[in-house]
């Protein structure tokens, strides 16, 4: 069986040019060398650049934190009643939106369970956290703690005021039920 195997091997390899075997003989060799670096360089170089361009960052001022968050928010009325026209449409929204990652009780899929959302945060900063989660995470100290907490950012859904609207009065309904009340 070696026998027929070192034929076949030395008939496919004087079927080859000259020229072929040779790339393939460099291709190889370089291949294991580039496997077999340490990639300190690499990662050497990469650190420089980064520690060089944070050094020429400004500091930013630390964001006063009002409870409301980071985005277009920064003032919204609610009634103590529920609109559940506005529930029902929050609802959807939530449902095709949302629920991949969030449940309507405390417990942790990818992200934190909604129950209590309404009680524990602001209004604005519900909708600014659903409007704008990026910067929200880069910015408000409590999403960042969320963030630290989950370990996976919000995805950004495109969601805009009026829908963050409705998913506030469904969060808030949600709460209320869960309450009896």
């Amino acid at each position: 069986m070696t026998n027929q195997l070192s034929s076949l091997n030395k008939t496919l390899y004087s079927l080859l040019p000259k020229s072929i075997r040779y790339s393939v003989v460099v291709l190889f060799c370089g291949s294991l060398l580039f496997s077999c670096s340490s990639g300190d360089s690499e990662n050497n170089a990469a650190e420089s650049q980064e520690q060089t361009g944070l050094a020429h960052q400004q500091e930013q001022a630390p964001v006063e934190d009002d409870g409301k968050g980071i985005g277009p928010v920064s003032s919204i009325e609610v009634s103590e009643n529920i609109d559940d026209a506005l529930a029902a449409e929050g609802k959807s929204i939530y449902e095709s939106k949302c629920s991949a990652c969030h449940t309507l009780t405390d417990e942790k899929v990818v992200g934190p369970g909604l129950l209590g959302v309404t009680e524990k945060r602001k209004p604005e900063w519900i909708m600014n956290m659903v409007i704008n989660p990026e910067e929200m995470t880069k910015k408000d100290p409590t999403a960042k703690k969320l963030l630290a907490e989950h370990l996976t950012q919000m995805t950004n859904q495109n969601i805009n005021e009026s829908d963050a609207r409705a998913l506030l009065e469904f969060m808030r309904l949600n709460d209320l039920q869960a309450q009896g009340k």
